[in-house]
C-alpha cells in the first residue's frame, strides 16, 4: 500500500486522472476496493495524492493493460511493480531486435513519472522506455543500488554545481551507463561545459514532454538490427570513446594497411563527433525543428559509434594502442 509523502507535491484525484490517462472512477475503484493507494486527508476530508500514487498508478495501467489482474497486483510497492513489468516485457517479446526495452536509471521521482505516462510511449513507437530505477535524489544513490543494468541515467536536478556534478560523476564510474543525461534549472558556465566535456548531455530545465521524448530519441540508435549486427549490444548509442587527440594520434600513424583505413576512419569518427555535437545544440535551440534534430543527431551518432567499432577492429589488426592518454582524458 502507497502512502502519499507530505515532503512532496500533492495532487488531487482529478490532476492524477489528468496526468495517468485513467477516470477517476477508476482510481477511486483501485484506492477504495483494492486498497492500492493511501492518499493524504485534508481538514476538509478531500484526498490528496502524491508522487509515489502517480507512479502507481501509471504502473497498475500498463500490468493490467498485459493481462494482470488489479486485485492481484494493487498491493505491491513501486520496485515490485517495476520489476513485474520488466518481467512481462522480457517474457513477451517476439524478436530479441525488437523487444528489449531501453533501461533507465532515474534520479526524481516526478521525471520518472513523466517518463511513464503515455505521451512518452507515443512518442518513442519504435523502442520501449523501461524505468527500472528510480533515486528520490542524488544523496539517495549510495544506499540504493541499482536492481537492474540501467543503459541511460537520467538526472534532474535544481542547482547544479561542482558538488552535483561529482556526484554524477561518482554514480556513472560505478555503473556502465551508455549515456547520461542531465536536466537543470541553475548552473555555472563552466560546469555545464565540464559535463559536456565529460560525455553527458546537460539541458536546462524546464523542457516540455513532447522535447523530453525527443532528448531521448536522440540518443537511440536509428536501426538496431544494423546496430546488433555491426557488433552494438542494445538500442542505446554509446557516448564517445576516443578524444579528438587520440583520433589525430591514430589518423598519424602509418601502417600496413595500404588504403589508409585508420587515418580515414579516425577522421571519419571526429567528423560525426562534431556534426552530433552540433545537431545536439541544435535540438537544444529550435523547439520547432526538434524531430529534425533529434534524428540528425541519431543519424550521427549511430554512425559515430558503429566506425568506433570498426577502428577497434582495425587497430587489432594493426597493433595500434587505443588507450586514451591522461591528457586526452582531461580535455573530454
Amino acid at each position: 500500500m502507497t502512502t502519499a509523502s507530505t515532503s512532496g507535491p500533492l495532487f488531487r484525484i482529478g490532476a492524477v486522472s489528468k496526468t495517468t490517462a485513467i477516470p477517476v472512477s477508476t482510481l477511486r475503484i483501485w484506492q477504495t476496493r483494492y486498497g492500492a493507494f493511501s492518499p493524504v486527508k485534508t481538514e476538509g476530508n478531500q484526498r490528496l495524492f502524491g508522487e509515489p500514487d502517480v507512479s502507481k498508478a501509471l504502473l497498475l495501467k500498463q500490468l493490467i493493460g498485459a493481462g494482470h489482474g488489479i486485485g492481484a497486483i494493487a498491493h505491491l510497492d513501486l520496485e515490485q511493480l517495476r520489476r513485474l513489468a520488466s518481467q512481462d516485457t522480457r517474457a513477451t517479446s517476439p524478436s530479441p531486435l525488437l523487444i528489449l526495452p531501453v533501461c533507465l536509471a532515474v534520479v526524481g521521482l516526478g521525471l520518472a513519472n513523466r517518463l511513464e505516462s503515455s505521451k512518452f510511449a507515443a512518442v518513442l513507437s519504435q523502442h520501449r522506455i523501461q524505468v527500472t530505477d528510480v533515486l528520490e535524489d542524488l544523496a539517495s544513490v549510495s544506499h540504493a543500488p541499482l536492481s537492474d543494468k540501467p543503459q541511460v541515467l537520467l538526472v534532474r536536478v535544481s542547482s547544479l554545481l561542482d558538488t552535483v556534478f561529482s556526484a554524477i560523476q561518482t554514480l556513472t564510474q560505478r555503473h556502465a551507463f551508455a549515456q547520461t543525461i542531465v536536466l537543470y534549472n541553475f548552473a555555472p558556465d563552466v560546469v555545464v561545459q565540464s559535463m559536456k566535456r565529460a560525455g553527458m548531455i546537460v539541458r536546462r530545465d524546464p523542457i516540455s514532454d513532447g522535447e523530453l521524448a525527443e532528448l531521448l530519441q536522440s540518443i537511440l540508435f536509428v536501426d538496431r538490427s544494423r546496430a546488433q549486427e555491426f557488433g552494438d549490444q542494445g538500442a542505446v548509442i554509446a557516448s564517445r570513446k576516443y578524444s579528438d587527440q587520440t583520433l589525430r594520434r591514430v589518423a598519424g600513424i602509418s601502417t600496413n594497411v595500404l588504403c589508409e583505413c585508420p587515418r580515414h576512419v579516425a577522421e571519419l569518427i571526429a567528423q560525426l563527433a562534431s556534426f552530433e555535437e552540433y545537431s545536439q545544440e541544435c535540438l537544444n535551440k529550435n523547439a520547432e525543428d526538434s524531430h529534425l534534430h533529434s534524428y540528425l543527431r541519431a543519424i550521427s551518432g549511430s554512425a559515430r559509434s558503429l566506425f568506433e567499432n570498426a577502428l577497434e577492429k582495425i587497430a587489432l589488426h594493426e597493433g595500434i594502442d587505443l588507450r586514451e592518454s591522461e591528457v586526452s582524458r582531461l580535455q573530454q
